[in-house]
């Protein structure tokens, strides 16, 4: 079975730094977008940030730009999410997922294929 595997999580005071991976099992990132996300007040989940299977197109939620990081290694067959300047707010389980899709320049939140089971960031004040 294909798996996502989420790593990196963890305890960190406000104002530091984590470092989230997310790693494929079984299948190759090369073909597929990555998101991440997180639960939202009032809604399932909020995306946080994707990137495109060719690394080139990124995108942040409001929430985290400025502040996070998106990126990935294909050669590794993982992406990271890079968080700085945590905030008590940003404490919460991240999710990876993705998204296969033949366009490189392409990142979204929506249609995912594969998910994995999540990584618990907690940020103390």
């Amino acid at each position: 079975q294909l798996q996502l595997v989420e790593s990196g999580g963890g305890l960190v005071q406000s104002g530091g730094s984590l470092r989230l991976s997310c790693a494929a099992s079984r299948f190759t990132l090369d073909y597929y977008t990555i998101a991440w996300f997180r639960p939202a007040p009032g809604k399932e989940r909020e995306g946080v940030s994707c990137i495109s299977s060719s690394g080139r197109r990124t995108n942040y939620a409001d929430s985290v730009k400025g502040r996070f990081t998106i990126s990935r290694d294909n050669a590794e067959n993982t992406v990271y999410l890079q968080m700085n300047s945590l905030k008590p707010e940003d404490t919460a389980v991240y999710y990876c997922a993705a998204h296969r899709t033949v366009l490189t320049g392409f990142c979204g939140y929506t249609d995912m294929d594969h998910w994995g089971k999540g990584t618990l960031v907690t940020v103390s004040s």
